[in-house]
């Protein structure tokens, strides 16, 4: 993500760092625009999530905010607490949004194949939707410091625990690495956005088209028995039995 250029001459850019808040104690009284109610605050979320997901962490400013709120950059305070401490909070709660809608739409299926393809279809839905701001911010780490990357890892950590469960009930292979396959996933649905063009295939058919791919069973879950219900012979145990052609061959003689 490329950071922006100066917009206002040399002694200003998008990279200020956040004025230093009012001392308790000597912060005026707020007026009624600027005082604290919930309202305000989504709003000012809003529009920090916004110029976050465009411009990315650290080419966004306090000032900025507070511009694009309509606020002066001390106001913006009332709010807030630092740069840091909104960023994670808008993080948290698009990761905990995307959460909410997979483990929606996997609810009405119990087959694991079933909710993998449902949790896959939502992740396209996610990061695909042009005004969706879960991927932009998911995927924005490293300009970060990196006291607040360790909160964000930790949170994203909690949200993959989705598809770890669903991974970890798949009916793979034995020899199947499920911490590489689960990597794997969610690297290619992460990263959508890179490769998906609208028109060729819908979302729900490129869910389907993953499921295929990253579909292998083990023994277990394509069936070790005949259609009798007896046991398949083993290729050693086919060697023992004499061939029918040479009994027949035995008995005309």
């Amino acid at each position: 993500m490329s950071a922006r250029q100066k917009t206002t001459g040399p002694t200003r850019t998008h990279d200020d760092p956040p004025g230093r808040p009012v001392r308790r104690g000597r912060a005026p009284a707020p007026s009624a625009a600027e005082a604290p109610n919930l309202e305000r605050r989504q709003e000012i979320l809003e529009i920090a999530a916004k110029l976050f997901a465009e411009y990315g962490y650290k080419a966004t400013s306090i000032r900025e905010i507070a511009e694009r709120a309509g606020m002066m950059g001390g106001s913006l305070y009332y709010h807030i607490r630092s740069k840091e401490a909104l960023f994670i909070e808008i993080h948290d709660r698009a990761l905990d949004a995307a959460a909410r809608r997979v483990r929606t739409a996997m609810a009405p299926h119990t087959a694991p194949w079933a909710r993998l393809e449902a949790a896959c279809t939502e992740m396209l839905e996610i990061q695909l939707n042009p005004g969706s701001l879960t991927l932009p911010i998911m995927n924005n780490f490293r300009s970060v410091p990196e006291e607040v990357k360790t909160i964000l890892v930790r949170k994203r950590d909690q949200f993959e625990t989705i598809f770890r469960d669903i991974v970890d009930a798949l009916p793979l292979p034995p020899g199947m690495d499920r911490q590489i396959y689960r990597i794997l996933l969610l690297r290619l649905l992460n990263t959508a956005d890179t490769w998906y063009h609208e028109g060729r295939m819908s979302r729900t058919e490129i869910a389907a088209q993953i499921l295929t791919i990253f579909r292998h069973e083990g023994p277990a879950a394509t069936g070790a028995r005949g259609s009798k219900g007896r046991t398949k012979s083993t290729p050693k145990e086919k060697e023992e039995k004499p061939p029918a052609p040479a009994r027949k061959r035995r008995v005309a003689a």
